[in-house]
């Protein structure tokens, strides 16, 4: 019996190394990921499946009428069937900074990253692939060294059109994959 286990065990380990080899060198980090995302000369580190909401808020646009607007993503950070970390954005004097967003590892590694370049996504509800540069790092596990941040893969999360009642909310399930890479 402790003989299955161990099997099983190293089963599982093997068959998410190939799965996480799949996203990381096949077509998901390269032929398959659009020009103005890809980030040439790094290699790519980890990668993480995500899983949550993308939460809106009734806010004026550009022409001052209420509309859905990003707000910010809470989401748990998926390593196979395993939660090791979460996403969000970050704050700056205690309000929302939607430009900056946030990883956090178990480990205690962190990083934080603001978004340079974005692509739609492949579906029309889809949110868009984007690339961000990390502005910020802490600890020394998994997001050591980590220098940009790739979004790619999402289903879900875009809501559009005009609200009602400025200050309402809304949340929007979605998952994705992030892609954290590394200086060669």
């Amino acid at each position: 019996m402790i003989l299955d286990r161990r099997l099983m065990a190293i089963a599982q380990c093997l068959c998410r190394s190939l799965s996480l080899a799949g996203l990381l060198y096949g077509a998901s980090a390269s032929a398959g990921t659009p020009d103005e995302i890809r980030v040439p000369g790094e290699i790519p580190g980890t990668a993480l499946h995500a899983e949550g909401a993308q939460i809106y808020e009734c806010q004026p646009d550009a022409a001052k009428q209420l509309a859905w607007q990003p707000r910010e993503p809470a989401a748990t950070l998926m390593d196979g069937g395993n939660s090791v970390g979460r996403h969000y954005v970050a704050l700056h004097w205690e309000a929302v900074d939607a430009s900056t967003l946030v990883w956090e590892h178990k480990d205690g590694s962190s990083v934080k990253a603001r978004i340079v370049a974005r692509v739609a996504g492949r579906a029309a509800d889809d949110l868009p692939w984007l690339k961000l540069k990390v502005v910020a790092q802490t600890g020394n596990g998994l997001f050591y060294g980590v220098t940009h941040v790739q979004r790619v893969n999402t289903q879900g999360g875009l809501l559009r059109g005009s609200c009602e009642q400025a200050g309402s909310y809304r949340s929007v399930p979605y998952s994705a994959d992030y892609v954290f890479w590394r200086a060669e």
